[in-house]
């Protein structure tokens, strides 16, 4: 039987800031081919896990997706910073994050993602501060959902996956963190998942 929710650990794209890469491509490009190509070429290529795993650097990434696309460095500079200004946080997500905060929830973050991409958001952004610790996969050579990642989290922070919950909202992510023994919840809208966040919590105060 698993042990009681002490800690919970939120992902960032798609659950505390909005991640939706064809929103993002529709609205830098208006031609309809060019598209598919930067989705293929660009968001589902390899080359963007190595630059969240923080093998690729930003203008090497910028160097190989302009060639590959035969498109001006400086466009695909410019469809980098778009990408950023694009995570933009989900309010309905933050306030169950900050209402946790309040309730003295140990909260830490892990999430897939260039450094310079967390660097852009903790600049803009304050709600970091709810956090007793992050984890960002450029940092550290890892990338979910490679377990290791989630060992590493768990060293570095003194967290026991049995009494930690993991939320993403990616599934491939949860599987792994609920291999290595984490409660999880599959990420899908703000309210279902503050309905499952109390649910746990609920639970953990029963015992």
């Amino acid at each position: 039987m698993k042990q009681a929710v002490r800690n919970v650990v939120f992902d960032f794209g798609g659950v505390l800031v909005r991640w939706r890469p064809l929103e993002i491509i529709e609205s830098f490009y208006p031609e309809g081919p060019l598209r598919e190509r930067v989705k293929a070429m660009v968001f589902e290529h390899p080359d963007w896990v190595e630059m969240d795993r923080g093998a690729l650097s930003d203008a090497a990434a910028v160097e190989r997706f302009a060639a590959r696309l035969e498109r001006p460095e400086a466009e695909i500079h410019s469809l980098l910073q778009h990408v950023r200004d694009s995570l933009t946080p989900l309010p309905e997500t933050v306030a169950i994050l900050q209402s946790l905060k309040g309730r003295g929830v140990p909260l830490y973050g892990l999430s897939n993602m260039a450094a310079s991409t967390f660097a852009h958001l903790k600049e803009r952004y304050s709600f970091w501060d709810s956090f007793l610790g992050i984890v960002i996969s450029a940092d550290i050579k890892l990338i979910k959902p490679d377990p290791r990642i989630f060992d590493h989290l768990c060293e570095r922070y003194g967290l026991a996956p049995a009494e930690t919950l993991f939320i993403d909202d990616h599934w491939p992510n949860v599987e792994s963190a609920r291999r290595r023994g984490f409660h999880t919840i599959h990420f899908s809208d703000a309210e279902r998942c503050r309905e499952q966040i109390e649910s746990h919590l609920s639970e953990a105060s029963r015992r």
